[in-house]
């Protein structure tokens, strides 16, 4: 009975380490049996066994739960996530039977078109049906902890435990070190062009289960619908934006392109197609755009000519990363960061809207801090020019309320000074920036 007493914990911790290092997985698919086999090497290198599990019911209802926290609209069929949830048990039952027996066929995506930021240009968004979305999300859950095991640290796009903010800290860590060449580089039309081949094949070096590929390859040829016609797919590249697992195949593309930089020394930070290679030289520089080039080349893509280029970031020049500017020792929100903020404060005070103002408040407020708690790495200054900008929206608003119809100007500021709008629950970037500020002296 002492020697069970001693054993049987120690058996057991490893067990629960693996579960504890791994806590995002998916317990319907992924076991503790199967993290430690994840975490010591797989047989041959590759996973044969994963539709049972990906496809069960159990798998599929996890799954159907993450579609619906993340909301969305229908798709071509019209069934939206609440009534696919009216008949779940019929629905996800017949969803199984079909996957795993070989006749399930992914419908069309519907496209939509939407505006980029900035920008006059659209995007097109694939939005797939409930059912197919679902499906995705239990893929994803089997593919992924594969994938994350083999991925660079260089990689910080759609993945667990990483983030825009920690992509955007490594880069100001090189920047401060004197990596100041940058190579600023940009994939034209990225996802509309990755080459299935590309895909599969990287799936394929980890994967073998031919139900779960055959799957995926169906998704890859997804038909389109637009303005109620349906366009048959016949095309060799490109995924949908908007899908569920898009992101993720994305980044299987682009594992070899992380895997040959770091291998070459390189410091490389990328989020999803956009990404910078931070050198310390303007030769290391020149070299690591040559093996870019190179690589893209052979894998069937292609660099954007205009956006891609050697930034002497050391010698002033500015570069761009995800919605900020570096330049010199400090970071702004980049030009079309402030205008897509702008616009959207226009849309918000209108100055012939007849909400009260606690009301026009209430709305602001979440866009306010979402966008405050995104760039607050921020230059000071910003803060105190958008919060200037936001109160002479709502003075302009005010002022037509009492018959003026001119713009906010200096009399306005006495008849309703900054204090005027804090009082009233306005959040203030420049205040809360000085609180963090303040916050982060203290605890040095």
């Amino acid at each position: 009975m002492e020697e069970e007493s001693i054993q049987v914990p120690a058996e057991a911790k490893p067990i629960e380490d693996v579960r504890s290092r791994w806590a995002w997985t998916e317990p319907s698919i992924w076991t503790s049996r199967m993290l430690e086999t994840l975490e010591s090497g797989v047989r041959g290198g590759r996973w044969y066994s994963l539709s049972d599990k990906a496809f069960s019911l159990r798998s599929l209802q996890s799954a159907f739960a993450k579609v619906k926290s993340r909301g969305g609209a229908c798709g071509v069929d019209g069934v939206t996530i609440a009534r696919f949830e009216r008949n779940l048990d019929e629905e996800l039952d017949r969803l199984s039977k079909a996957l795993l027996g070989g006749t399930y066929r992914p419908q069309a995506v519907r496209r939509v078109w939407i505006p980029k930021p900035g920008s006059h240009e659209k995007r097109a968004l694939g939005i797939p049906t409930v059912r197919d979305r679902v499906v995705q999300a239990a893929i994803r859950h089997a593919l992924e902890p594969i994938f994350e095991k083999e991925f660079c640290d260089s990689s910080y796009g759609f993945r667990p435990g990483r983030s825009c903010g920690k992509a955007l800290k490594r880069v100001w860590q090189k920047v401060k070190k004197g990596n100041g060449y940058v190579v600023d580089a940009d994939l034209k039309r990225f996802f509309d062009t990755i080459p299935h081949e590309k895909i599969m094949s990287g799936l394929e070096e980890n994967v073998s289960d031919g139900t779960l590929l055959g799957v995926v390859k169906a998704f890859l040829k997804q038909g389109v619908m637009e303005w109620g016609v349906t366009h048959a797919d016949e095309s060799e590249e490109g995924t949908p934006q908007g899908s569920v697992i898009s992101p993720l195949l994305a980044n299987i593309a682009l594992h070899g392109m992380d895997r040959m930089l770091e291998e070459d020394g390189y410091e490389l930070v990328r989020y999803a197609d956009d990404f910078v290679i931070l050198c310390l030289s303007r030769q290391e520089a020149e070299s690591a755009m040559e093996a870019i080039e190179t690589w893209v080349s052979k894998s069937g893509l292609e660099l954007h000519p205009e956006k891609t280029r050697i930034v002497e970031h050391l010698n002033g020049e500015s570069f761009e990363f995800l919605g900020y500017k570096f330049l010199g020792h400090r970071v702004y929100p980049r030009r079309k960061s402030q205008k897509k903020f702008r616009d959207k404060v226009r849309e918000l005070t209108p100055r012939t809207s007849g909400d009260s103002l606690t009301a026009i408040v209430s709305k602001l407020n979440p866009v306010l801090r979402g966008w405050y708690h995104y760039f607050r790495h921020s230059w000071p200054t910003v803060f105190t020019q958008e919060d200037a900008f936001v109160r002479r929206r709502l003075r302009s608003l005010m002022g037509r309320r009492i018959g003026k119809r001119r713009f906010a100007g200096g009399s306005d500021n006495n008849r309703w000074p900054n204090v005027f709008f804090i009082e009233r629950g306005l959040f203030t970037m420049q205040q809360a920036h000085a609180s963090h500020q303040a916050l982060s002296k203290a605890n040095r």
